[in-house]
C-alpha cells in the first residue's frame, strides 16, 4: 500500500502502529481482558517476493527518478529479491488454526507467526479469500490458547471494544474506542458489512482480533479510511461471523462457495421511497436481473423492491447482500417484494454462484498490458437481442480498489467500446486492454440498466 494516496477502504495491513487515541477512547478499564486474551494474538511475519517494478524503483538512482520517473533501465542483472511485511493474526482453535486477513498473506512465499512468549512457529497458509479479505493459517501443535466469539447482533453502536495487534511491528499494542457504525459496505463491496469503529488502527493491525467488552472477538480488523496513510478515526473489521464462515469453508474445502441469485441492487433515497408511494426510504431496488438466472426464473424484474428476506425486514440493499452472502447454494428463499404498489411473496432457489475464474483469466496480465480489475463473459444471445446491440461483454465482477472500480464501472454493465476499438466479444476486450498505456484515459461506452453511457477509466 502506498501511504501517500487517499485511499477508500485502506488496507491497515502490514505494519502497524497502535497508538491509544485518548480523546477517542471510552471511560473503560480493558487491562484484565488484555492480560486475558494477549496470549491467543500472534505477530505475523510475511516474506514477499518484490514486483519487478519494485525492484527497480530501488535501483533507478532519485536524480534520474526526478527526470524520468522509473522508466529508466538500469543494465545490471535482475536478481530476485524479497521484502518483509507484518501483520497480525489470532488462535480460533486449540489445534493451531488461526484467522487473518487475504491481504496480509497474499503473495507470501513464507508466514511465520511470533507467540506472546516470544516463540517463533511456521505457518501454513489453509486458505484465502480475497472478496471477504479472510485468511486461514495453520501451525503445528495443539493446546493454543484460542479466543472465545461474540455475537454481532447483539454489538450496539457506541459500545466499547478493544483492538490488540502489531503496529510496524511493535507486537501486543492495545487501541481502544467505540462502535461508530454496522453494515458498513464499502464503494463497489457486496460481500462485507464491515463493523466501524473510532479505534486506533494503523498499518500493521491487519488480521487482528477486535473484542466487545466481554472478551469475545466481534471482529477482525482489516482497514481503514485515511488521507494520510495513518489512522484517521474511521476503521473497519470484517464481523467474526462472517469470518468463520469463510474460514470453515477454506478448512474444508479449501475455497469459498457461494451462493447465486443473479441481481444488481441499490438502496431506496427520499425521491425513490416517494415515487414508489413508500412511508420511508427502505427496501433494496433491483435495478438488473441476469438472464436465466434464480432471480430470472422466479420472475423477479427490475424494478422491484425486496421488503423482506425469509421475514426479516430489509431497510437496505447491505442487509439483503448479507442475507444473500449468508445462504448456502440450492437454498430456497422467501423474498417479499413491491411492484406495481403491490407487495407479494416470491420464492427463489439459489446456485452456486458462477465461477469467475474463467472470465478473470481472460484479463490481460500485467505482462502485456494493464489490469484493470474485472471478470467478464460474453453476452448471451437472448441479452444481444433484448440490448439490440451487435456485440460486447458483461461485467460479471469488479475488484475493489481497482482500476475499473475507480472508474465506477459495476457488475452488470456491458462495454461496448473502448476508445474507438468496438468491442464484440471477450476476445476483442482483452486484445484491446492489452494494448492500453498506463497513465492515460481511455473512453469506455457502455450500457447500464438499458442507458448508454460514456465514462472514462484512468488506466
Amino acid at each position: 500500500m502506498n501511504s501517500g494516496y487517499l485511499q477508500k477502504g485502506m488496507y491497515a495491513a502490514v505494519f502497524t502502529m497502535a497508538a491509544v487515541q485518548t480523546q477517542a477512547a471510552p471511560a473503560v478499564d480493558f487491562s484484565n481482558l488484555v492480560e486475558q486474551v494477549s496470549p491467543a494474538v500472534v505477530s505475523v511475519n510475511v516474506v514477499k517476493k518484490m514486483t519487478q517494478e519494485e525492484i527497480m524503483q530501488q535501483q533507478v538512482p532519485e536524480i534520474l527518478k526526478r527526470f524520468f520517473g522509473n522508466q529508466v533501465i538500469i543494465p545490471q542483472q535482475q536478481v530476485p529479491q524479497e521484502k518483509t511485511a507484518y501483520g497480525s493474526a489470532f488462535f480460533i482453535s486449540k489445534d493451531g488454526y488461526l484467522l487473518t486477513n487475504h491481504h496480509v498473506v497474499e503473495n507470501a512465499s513464507k508466514v511465520t507467526i511470533m507467540l506472546n512468549d516470544r516463540r517463533e512457529l511456521d505457518a501454513t497458509v489453509v486458505g484465502s479469500d480475497e472478496r471477504t479479505d479472510v485468511a486461514l493459517l495453520k501451525v503445528k501443535g495443539d493446546q493454543f490458547p484460542a479466543l472465545k466469539t461474540g455475537n454481532v447482533d447483539q454489538l450496539k453502536v457506541g459500545e466499547p471494544v478493544l483492538a490488540i495487534g502489531s503496529p510496524f511491528g511493535f507486537d501486543y499494542s492495545a487501541s481502544a474506542g467505540i462502535v461508530s457504525a454496522k453494515m458498513r459496505n464499502m464503494m463497489g463491496e457486496t460481500s462485507v458489512p464491515f463493523i466501524q469503529t473510532d479505534v486506533a488502527l494503523n498499518p500493521g493491525n491487519s488480521g487482528g482480533p477486535l473484542f466487545n467488552q466481554l472478551g469475545e472477538v466481534v471482529g477482525v480488523n482489516s482497514r481503514i479510511f485515511s488521507g494520510t496513510g495513518g489512522y484517521m478515526g474511521l476503521s473497519f473489521s470484517i464481523p467474526i461471523d462472517v469470518a468463520m464462515d469463510i474460514a470453515d469453508q477454506l478448512k474444508k474445502n479449501g475455497k469459498v462457495t457461494r451462493s447465486y441469485l443473479g441481481v444488481s441492487m441499490q438502496d431506496i433515497d427520499r425521491n425513490l421511497a416517494e415515487s414508489y408511494n413508500l412511508p420511508k426510504p427502505e427496501g433494496a431496488l433491483i435495478t438488473d436481473v441476469t438472464a436465466n438466472s434464480p432471480a430470472s426464473k422466479a420472475g423477479l424484474k427490475s424494478g422491484d423492491i425486496v421488503l423482506k428476506y425469509n421475514g426479516a425486514s430489509i431497510s437496505r440493499t447491505s442487509e439483503l447482500l448479507n442475507y444473500l452472502n449468508r445462504s448456502v447454494p440450492n437454498q430456497t428463499i422467501q423474498l417479499e417484494v413491491l411492484r406495481d404498489d403491490k407487495t407479494r411473496n416470491i420464492s427463489a432457489t439459489l446456485t452456486t454462484a458462477p465461477d469467475d475464474t474463467p472470465a478473470k483469466a481472460q484479463q490481460v496480465s500485467e505482462s502485456t498490458g494493464p489490469k484493470i480489475g474485472v471478470a467478464i463473459r460474453d453476452l448471451t444471445p437472448t441479452e444481444l437481442s433484448q440490448l439490440n446491440i451487435q456485440g460486447g461483454v458483461l461485467i460479471q465482477d469488479v475488484m475493489r480498489g481497482g482500476v475499473a472500480s475507480q472508474a465506477r464501472i459495476l457488475p452488470g454493465d456491458v462495454i461496448t467500446q473502448l476508445n474507438s476499438t468496438t468491442i464484440k466479444n471477450a476476445n476483442d476486450f482483452v486484445k484491446a486492454v492489452s494494448g492500453l498505456k498506463k497513465e492515460t484515459v481511455v473512453r469506455v461506452s457502455l450500457i447500464r440498466e438499458g442507458q448508454r453511457a460514456i465514462v472514462g477509466m484512468r488506466i
